[in-house]
């Protein structure tokens, strides 16, 4: 008899293919427009662009010293699916630009949709067992340690990102990037409740 409450493999692999597929395209909008984002995107925007390295490389090379911590604090199973997931979004951001050739967009639609995008992205992401990486899983890990709060200390680590971005950035795209940064944090606020959803 198969448990109801829990997601059978090829679930978990829809699931999250379908979080790469609306992540790739929001990292395709947030990078033609030159925006920027908060926690591990941001760090990846931020390196690319001091860098000079293309945005797919530098985002899973970011990624890359999260999984660790991730196994330890969240098991083998997490931290696989998040590195499957990562690989796969890192490839898919590299190739799209190829296939979906973007225009002008307005700021604002820019702003909202990779906002939007980002948010259904992690939410089937965690939904299915995994993630795109990120500073979260850190954040955690110090608030077990010291008892700072990880909600205080990822905000101010994304102050840290986008203060760093406003020496780099025009004052406007930095306020549509705050905006996207925004529609982002309240489609999770609003959309991630584990009372409304029993399948893990």
């Amino acid at each position: 008899m198969t448990d109801s409450s829990r997601h059978s493999p090829v679930e978990d692999a829809q699931g999250i293919a379908f979080g790469v597929t609306m992540a790739a395209l929001g990292m395709h909008i947030l990078t033609h427009m030159g925006f920027v984002t908060g926690q591990t995107t941001g760090i990846a925007v931020l390196l690319a662009h001091a860098t000079g390295l293309p945005f797919p490389t530098v985002y899973f090379a970011v990624t890359l010293p999260f999984l660790g911590l991730a196994w330890k604090r969240l098991g083998a199973r997490f931290a696989l699916k998040t590195l499957a997931s990562t690989a796969a979004l890192s490839a898919l951001v590299a190739v799209l630009p190829g296939w979906v050739q973007l225009g002008a967009i307005q700021p604002v639609v820019a702003a909202v949709l990779f906002g939007m995008l980002f948010g259904i992205a992690a939410l089937a992401a965690v939904r299915h067992g995994g993630s795109f990486g990120g500073l979260s899983v850190l954040w955690i890990e110090l608030q077990d340690r010291t008892g700072f709060p990880a909600g205080t200390a990822q905000l101010i680590s994304d102050a840290v990102i986008f203060g760093l971005a406003a020496l780099i950035l025009p004052f406007d795209t930095l306020v549509y990037s705050f905006l996207g940064a925004a529609v982002f944090s309240l489609f999770l606020t609003v959309n991630h409740r584990r009372d409304r959803y029993v399948a893990a």
